[in-house]
């Protein structure tokens, strides 16, 4: 192989683990890291979806949450618009 051909080579091999370790990983980090949150979920818990609404959760289900935004008051929402549970710091 020519040096051309063999620098080339190792261009490639490089740009390859840069997206790897630059794109990839982080993101199914943050996708393992979400899947974590959206199992951990229960009733009970304090919450925020992802349009910034706050509520606590009334009941659940395998596609759905039934969050309490004020007294008397119920929304429906994908499992998936929870965004992230709510600490008594932020409360």
């Amino acid at each position: 192989m020519s040096q051309e051909a063999t620098s080339t080579v190792m261009m490639i091999v490089v740009m390859v683990a840069l997206f790897y370790f630059m794109l990839y990983r982080p993101q199914k980090k943050q996708a393992a890291k979400r899947k974590a949150l959206l199992d951990s979920l229960t009733v009970g818990t304090d919450v925020v979806t992802i349009g910034g609404i706050y509520g606590k959760i009334v009941a659940l289900d395998d596609k759905t949450v039934q969050l309490q935004v004020a007294d008397g008051i119920v929304m429906t929402f994908a499992r998936a618009a929870i965004n992230g549970k709510v600490t008594v710091e932020e409360a």
